[in-house]
């Protein structure tokens, strides 16, 4: 099984009786194969050769893997074909990030979605084939399990039946939502947020659903909906608006030199629920959700690129000594001194490239 965290966030709010879950979520495992190192975008007729490539369980389990690196108990729900990279993804999932799966499932002759990802300049272009996982001989329960939260993630279209039963049994549940292909981008697929505690669009989807061109105004309006909007501005950080409290936030983004921004939004998704969860101030949880998004941009890959708190607490420890950021936007960071354990590795750091090729003997 995968190492105890380094720290448990939520360690000065557990109390007895309290779920054992601290997150659950659901939706589509893929295996993400990553190409990085390409110097511009690949072109019609021609090959491309990558400098790098690494293998990593992708989809939900971006988000899932980012959760259980802060220290949060994660709960996944989702279905992995019996395939290698099934088993891949599953091992990795359950031995290495310490991911519950027990409400996970096995589907036999089903081949798992797989995404191949080309990172180059700051950007990417993905490619996904999958086809959809055969209905279960028995239905998924509609209410999950207890836990102090859940992530649900908002189709066009669709409706999820399980997260109004959630939330009327005390999770707290935060939003995100995807591309809406078909265009319409209605407000009324919207419609789930009336269970929701937080709603976390990127800009372009703020934007979108709310008919505005201002980021921060679609923060705005979707503080009408929810209790807690925040929107990602992409390299220029990101706003939240607290309707409950009227109070508002923003934070820049930190300079970085980006190599894969896979997973990215599920990093600061994760980041901003674990500082939920543990209570902190509303600035705070943007800028270490900020912080965990900037850190995991410098690797490749969605899961694999997720932060833990050594990872947190080295970069903490390279900022204060080195002028290489804004001293003043340093100074929102404070707050990390009475929480990071000490000790941690030299900076920078380099994680292992994974490839499903290899096994241990």
């Amino acid at each position: 099984m995968a190492d105890q965290p380094v720290l448990d966030p939520l360690a000065a709010v557990r109390a007895p009786g309290d779920p054992a879950t601290d997150v659950y979520l659901t939706g589509t495992v893929f295996l993400d194969i990553i190409f990085t190192g390409l110097d511009s975008a690949p072109v019609r007729g021609t090959e491309s050769w990558a400098r790098g490539m690494g293998s990593s369980p992708g989809g939900v389990a971006n988000m899932a893997t980012a959760l259980a690196r802060l220290g949060l108990h994660t709960s996944l729900a989702a279905a992995f074909g019996d395939d290698m990279y099934g088993d891949y993804c599953w091992e990795s999932l359950e031995h290495d990030e310490g991911i519950e799966l027990s409400l996970s499932r096995r589907v036999p002759g089903w081949h798992s979605p797989v995404t191949v990802s080309m990172a180059y300049e700051g950007e990417r272009t993905m490619v996904s084939h999958g086809h959809e996982a055969p209905p279960p001989e028995e239905p998924a329960p509609v209410c999950p399990p207890p836990a102090r939260a859940c992530v649900a993630s908002l189709s066009p279209g669709r409706r999820e039946e399980w997260i109004g039963h959630a939330a009327r049994y005390g999770s707290r549940i935060f939003a995100d939502v995807g591309w809406d292909d078909s265009g319409r981008w209605d407000p009324h697929d919207l419609t789930d947020l009336r269970h929701c505690e937080a709603f976390l669009p990127n800009a372009a989807e703020a934007m979108r659903y709310t008919r505005t061109e201002c980021p921060r105004r679609a923060a705005r309006k979707l503080a009408e909906l929810v209790p807690l909007a925040v929107v990602t501005l992409g390299e220029e950080g990101a706003y939240a608006v607290d309707s409950s409290s009227g109070e508002a936030a923003e934070v820049p983004a930190l300079t970085v030199d980006a190599l894969d921004p896979t997973g990215a939004g599920d990093v600061f998704v994760a980041g901003f629920i674990t500082g939920t969860l543990a209570d902190w101030p509303l600035t705070d949880r943007l800028a270490f959700a900020s912080l965990t998004a900037a850190l995991s941009v410098q690797e490749f890959g969605g899961s694999l690129s997720a932060p833990g708190w050594i990872e947190v607490a080295a970069w903490w420890q390279h900022a204060k000594q080195y002028d290489d950021q804004d001293r003043s936007a340093l100074r929102r960071y404070a707050f990390l001194d009475d929480l990071l354990p000490t000790g941690a590795r030299p900076w920078p750091l380099r994680r292992a490239v994974p490839t499903i090729g290899f096994r241990q003997m």
